[in-house]
């Protein structure tokens, strides 16, 4: 499939063209409102002309071959569309039918099938079906079904939407400036994930908005992601299916798998995309990363406000959204000690008090010494535009953020306001045209904000940038290892674990549990018994052979009493460890993504605090301790109020060990559960006292 066929045609037809309205009479009136008509041709066998433009009966008739056809028919005669198409030369189309795989029938499903051999016979790329469409907006290519407010939207912004309505409610905001705007409905010919790639090559998108309700091409997804990472461009997305009822809504909708949401949110975070909330989100979030025109050398930031009021939210708010305001240098705060009135005090955030606003001489004196103290990346201006201008101080603080633009020593700038009002669209677009967007009120301006900070601080060499999506794998048939097979695998993978062996006897269990050492703990051998102590299966702190005996009879007594049907190999004899913090390393095998390796808090705490970690395998050492370092026991592990420092580095070194385990086991482990792993002072390392596996 060439999607510059479908994205970027030379010459296109819409069948089903008319002057009602809908989707064929409204598809039309975009075209009129937009296009250039000398390659766009309207088909209807019932009408003459369309809008006083003349009207083909059929493509056959058209003067010239075509790259691109909208259909806008029922669902019955598309197939008989597209190869009349396909035989005009039109090697893309977009479908707005609905009636497919979305309605959840076999009818639905079978019709959705037979489209997509159709177009895999004719090499097609179709967008749809069930789709609004698309608009082009570098090259002015409408073939979009909803009507929106005539106006100029071109931008650097390419937007991906699975809702049709979605994407016309950015289109219908005042701030969105688009490269291109794809509705791609149930996307089962061109998959978001192509879309995806196409935006992230595409010269005149400077960012990729993504409305998302599931991937049906992980391999693809991921290489695109990869590829935004290491070409710095930004991809924002909101994902639908977060909560179990989104999930199931997002599921009904489209067709498309949602997968475990926080395996999203992994994905995400290892290849620096940035997950958002809402909609106001993605629109602000996008519309920074689109009118800055650089981004911030340094994740570090400055607030230029009128008034105490407007510094003390922008000090309160930076704090809660995690934005770093570091203290002016001495040369800076000496130079504005001699631009603010005397009453005025040069910290950051800064209150220059309103007197400044009006004189734009001072105003761009006052921006570049904030500019140029050398710990500032990016410059917040607070200021509040309405959409009827009273107050003049915006002519002033507009004309001094010109001049400094004009002398090119600039960094970036974003204008924030502190109430909700429509913006003045004049000092909107004049400030824009100089690189500064104006962002929603502070709540919404900040997250946003705070976006493009970890956008900022991510380094994708830091990064194992794969996961290991599996092949083949069947998750839905389980068996279950025993402790000793699951331990002898974490053996196998360098994983610390404590000497022990299964004993058959009374006699065998004394001797193994001379040879490892005291004291030891016997456990029930059996796939079958997961959980041993509930039936008396587990008995701690033996400490002589006469112990180890009893304990070795009463554990076989218990299960044969109590799991009369489980196959029990023996009794696992095992060291018995010293007690150490309890961390838990898990792995959970993802149907789409493949497995992704847990940590936290172990024991009971996992269940209590749910403080824990997650990222795809596999990755390395680095990425495992970022791991540890995101929990919020963290101060457990460095020694907290005089305890000793905690060996960190063997427990990421064991993470790691982990993730390896699982990439090299993504088409048979299902589920592994190492719990507790005992970690220990600095330099006397981990070990794990217990481990479960389950194979498919």
């Amino acid at each position: 499939m060439d999607l510059n066929k479908l994205l970027s045609p030379r010459a296109m037809a819409v069948v089903g063209a008319s002057e009602k309205e809908g989707f064929g009479g409204d598809t039309c009136r975009n075209i009129l409102s937009y296009a250039n008509l000398d390659h766009v041709y309207f088909v209807n066998p019932g009408r003459d002309e369309v809008f006083g433009q003349k009207c083909y009966k059929s493509l056959s008739e058209l003067p010239e071959a075509i790259d691109m056809v909208v259909v806008s028919t029922p669902q019955r005669i598309v197939p008989m569309v597209l190869r009349e198409a396909w035989e005009k030369g039109a090697r893309g189309a977009v479908v707005y039918a609905s009636g497919y795989s979305e309605v959840g029938t076999e009818e639905g499903r079978a019709a959705e099938k037979e489209l997509k051999e159709l177009c895999k016979e004719l090499d097609m790329a179709l967008m749809g079906p069930n789709c609004a469409g698309f608009v082009n907006y570098i090259e002015n290519t409408h073939a979009f079904a909803f009507i929106s407010e005539e106006r100029d939207r071109t931008g650097g912004v390419g937007v991906v939407s699975q809702s049709g309505q979605l994407c016309l409610s950015l289109m219908d905001s005042p701030n969105m400036k688009f490269s291109y705007a794809i509705s791609a409905g149930n996307a089962s010919i061109v998959s978001m994930e192509e879309y995806l790639h196409f935006l992230v090559d595409d010269e005149s998108t400077k960012v990729v908005g993504l409305y998302l309700e599931g991937v049906t091409q992980p391999d693809r997804f991921i290489e695109a992601l990869k590829k935004a990472a290491l070409k710095r461009k930004p991809v924002v997305v909101l994902k639908a299916g977060s909560s179990e009822k989104g999930s199931q809504v997002a599921a009904s909708h489209t067709g498309s798998l949602s997968g475990a949401d926080r395996m999203y949110d992994a994905i995400f975070k290892k290849f620096g995309v940035i997950r958002v909330n809402d909609m106001e989100e993605l629109l602000a979030t996008t519309q920074i990363f689109s009118t800055l025109p650089e981004l911030p050398k340094q994740p570090t930031f400055a607030s230029i406000n009128l008034s105490g009021g407007e510094t003390g939210m922008c000090a309160d708010l930076g704090e809660a959204f995690e934005i770093p305001y570091p203290d002016f240098a001495p040369e800076t705060v000496a130079r504005l000690r001699e631009l603010l009135p005397s009453y005025a005090s040069p910290a950051n955030p800064l209150d220059t008090t309103a007197t400044i606003s009006y004189d734009a001489d001072v105003y761009a004196d006052t921006l570049q010494a904030v500019m140029d103290d050398p710990k500032v990346g990016l410059v917040i201006i607070g200021y509040t535009l309405l959409m009827e201008i009273a107050d003049p101080c915006i002519h002033y603080m507009t004309e001094g953020i010109e001049k400094v633009v004009a002398k090119g020593q600039t960094k970036p700038m974003v204008m924030m306001p502190f109430l909700e009002n429509t913006r003045n669209p004049e000092y909107r677009e004049r400030l824009e045209k100089l690189g500064v967007p104006v962002l929603p009120p502070p709540v919404y301006g900040f997250a946003a904000l705070k976006y493009l900070k970890e956008y900022l601080e991510y380094d994708p060499g830091e990064h194992t940038l794969a996961i290991a999506v599996p092949e083949a794998a069947d998750l839905d048939e389980a068996k279950t290892l025993s402790e000793f097979d699951s331990m002898q695998l974490c053996r196998e993978y360098g994983i610390t674990v404590p000497e022990g062996d299964v004993a058959t006897s009374a006699d065998h269990a004394v001797a193994t549990a001379e040879r490892v050492g005291y004291p030891v703990v016997l456990k029930v051998a059996s796939a079958d018994i997961p959980h041993k102590s509930d039936m008396g299966g587990v008995k701690l702190h033996l400490s002589d052979g006469d112990a180890v005996r009893n304990a070795y009879q009463e554990i076989m007594a218990n299960a044969g009493a109590k799991a009369p049907n489980a196959k029990v190999d023996g009794v696992f004899v095992q060291h018995m460890l010293e007690p150490g913090l309890e961390a838990i390393i898990g792995v959970n095998n993802d149907p789409q993504f493949g497995p992704a390796v847990l940590c936290g808090l172990g024991g009971v705490f996992v269940e209590i605090f749910k403080d824990t970690a997650l990222l795809p395998a596999p990755f390395g050492k680095t990425e495992a301790e970022a791991m540890v370092r995101e929990l919020k026991a963290l101060p457990l592990f460095e020694g907290y109020r005089g305890n000793a420092p905690l060996d960190i580095e063997a427990l990421a070194a064991t993470i790691a060990r982990v993730a390896k385990l699982a990439a090299d086991n993504k088409e048979t482990i299902r589920e592994l559960d190492i719990n507790p792993v005992f970690i220990y002072e600095q330099g006397k390392g981990v070990c794990a006292a217990d481990a479960l596996v389950v194979k498919a």
